[in-house]
């Protein structure tokens, strides 16, 4: 039952609603062995990629039957130094589950979606930018399939292609001068106002602060293959994905 607490406000604390960036992990399996191989093949080698980073336990795509142990599954994510703080529920076995786990359930919490197909309205003019770390992360080598290079905290300065199955994720901008056809994932904790610029955007998946568009909804011809920008437009209905040719 609700407890009213009259008289004067405390002087020790307030209690107000926050919203915080979080890394969503999207569970396709509750093959737990699967899980651990993939987690090491993809991050065994970069032991310090993460940073005790907060993390949402999504189970909406859990394609078996199966509800994961996550008590387990949040062991391996401390493994990498991922701190699983919620879970996303679709049924009362994932929510039980959760619950054995000592995980709250979180089932409000706006996660990351993939962009609308359709064009975005004009919006105002987002606020200024929060100052950016200058010092960028530069890369003068190819990147092929498999290779994921992390700007942490800066931008990211991409030289050379970037190849199918690669990866270019970073905090603040991406700016790749050469052909982008593998995955660029800018914003990656939470800055809206990151964009992603290419000499040639050809890209498997373009991704700024958790909103993302694949190559499954093809570039028109004008873009494809052209120089070209990825930025995040506010609208009312919310915010989505736009790609500007650079002017020449």
């Amino acid at each position: 039952m609700p407890v009213s607490l009259g008289g004067q406000a405390p002087a020790s604390f307030d209690l107000k609603s926050a919203h915080l960036p979080l890394l969503a992990l999207l569970l396709k399996s509750s093959d737990l062995d699967l899980l651990r191989r993939e987690f090491g093949e993809r991050y065994g080698d970069q032991p310090e990629f993460f940073d005790h980073d907060p993390l949402l336990i999504d189970l909406q795509g859990v394609a078996d039957a199966g509800t994961p142990d996550l008590a387990a599954v949040a062991a391996l994510l401390q493994e990498h130094r991922l701190r699983a703080v919620a879970v996303h529920a679709l049924d009362d076995a994932q929510r039980a589950a959760a619950r054995s786990a000592g995980l709250p359930l979180a089932d409000g919490i706006n996660l990351p979606r993939e962009a609308p197909r359709q064009p975005a309205r004009e919006a105002a003019a987002p606020p200024p930018p929060p100052p950016v770390n200058p010092a960028a992360l530069v890369v003068d080598k190819p990147l092929r399939s498999g290779q994921q290079v992390y700007a942490r905290g800066r931008d990211l300065v991409v030289m050379a292609p970037v190849n199918p199955g690669a990866e270019v994720i970073a905090d603040g901008h991406i700016h790749v001068y050469a052909p982008l056809r593998g995955k660029a994932i800018a914003g990656a904790r939470g800055f809206a106002d990151a964009r992603i610029f290419s000499l040639a955007m050809a890209p498997e998946l373009v991704s700024i602060a958790g909103i993302y568009r694949t190559s499954e909804v093809p570039l028109p011809s004008e873009l494809h293959g052209k120089p070209a920008q990825v930025r995040l437009q506010r609208t009312p209905d919310g915010e989505k994905l736009v790609i500007d040719p650079l002017p020449a």
